[in-house]
């Protein structure tokens, strides 16, 4: 076993996995795996920069990462950034902060290595699965960014398209994350919803320039928008990753649970148990990505998987 430490700093998220991992028979096991919403790309679609608070935020929840890596005594670190800061002008600041604090630094990665990444993560364990058809369509929607992957074995065609959960609350419903311009309706009105379905089909048709998205047999989602969703799907009153890891979600629950965030104000998404704080501002537009992603590929379900970015980070290492 090779223990190991993978950092991925997203958009909205920067989330730490301890694992050994035994290349020769793919067992992952984990020792530690923890999120904090940083909203390191607070900001970032309308100036083009890192805000010196997003940074702070970033750096704070990196120092308790390093203990926490000290403590468990991983032989070795890898740092992936992914949408934020590759947007950024000023990304040299997170990356001195980051070498300062780990002592590593941060890769800032590209959509394409970011997608075989998230493919890696989430379907290693699927492999063989005797109810799981191929090939996979892994769809990995993020704070700023949503990749897109196509395969079986191995990766056929990839792509990372500019549309997010916070890109598309900043974008189109900037008043409830502090941006700029008039205030905004809550909840948000159908001109609003339209304005965000139509990023997202635009989105769609850059992706399908690369990936023919109607060849999957099976669609898995990954990351927050998506666990979330399903953690509501499921009713859970507590955020349950056994539960919601490897469950089905279907067409018709995500999109009852969409228009029922979508017709929330921020007090009633607030109210929902599972839902994390962080994420209160962005889960509406982020259900919108995944439903908009089940209609145009024609998935009667998608598979949720905890395993992701992070976990094939974790494997590259190894």
């Amino acid at each position: 076993m090779t223990r190991v430490a993978a950092i991925d700093c997203g958009t909205n998220s920067i989330r730490l996995l301890v694992a050994d991992l035994d290349p020769t028979t793919g067992e992952l096991k984990d020792l530690d795996r923890r999120m904090q919403i940083v909203r390191l790309g607070q900001g970032v679609d309308r100036t083009g920069r890192l805000a010196p608070e997003a940074l702070e935020r970033t750096f704070a929840a990196c120092r308790e990462y390093a203990a926490v890596i000290k403590g468990l005594g991983a032989e070795r670190l890898r740092f992936v950034a992914t949408s934020a800061s590759r947007d950024a002008e000023n990304r040299e600041d997170f990356v001195r902060g980051v070498v300062d604090i780990l002592g590593v630094e941060p890769e800032v990665i590209s959509g394409d290595q970011e997608a075989e990444f998230s493919f890696t993560g989430a379907t290693k364990e699927l492999t063989g699965h005797p109810h799981i058809q191929l090939p996979y369509l892994v769809v990995d929607i993020g704070g700023g960014s949503t990749e897109f992957v196509l395969g079986g074995e191995a990766v056929r065609a990839a792509r990372s398209v500019d549309v997010g959960c916070v890109r598309m609350t900043e974008r189109h419903l900037h008043a409830a994350t502090g941006g700029s311009g008039a205030p905004l309706s809550d909840p948000p009105t159908a001109a609003q919803i339209d304005a965000i379905r139509a990023d997202i089909a635009a989105a769609l048709d850059q992706a399908e320039e690369s990936v023919p998205l109607t060849e999957a047999a099976t669609l898995v989602g990954l990351a927050g928008s998506v666990t979330t969703v399903a953690a509501i799907a499921l009713g859970l009153a507590d955020y349950d990753s056994a539960a919601i890891h490897h469950s089905r979600i279907s067409l018709a629950t995500v999109r009852e649970v969409t228009e029922r965030l979508l017709a929330s104000t921020h007090a009633e998404r607030a109210a929902i148990p599972v839902l994390h704080p962080g994420r209160v501002d962005v889960i509406a537009a982020g259900a919108l990505v995944l439903l908009s992603i089940m209609e145009r590929v024609g998935a009667e379900e998608v598979v949720v998987s905890e395993h992701d970015i992070l976990d094939g980070i974790a494997w590259s290492i190894a």
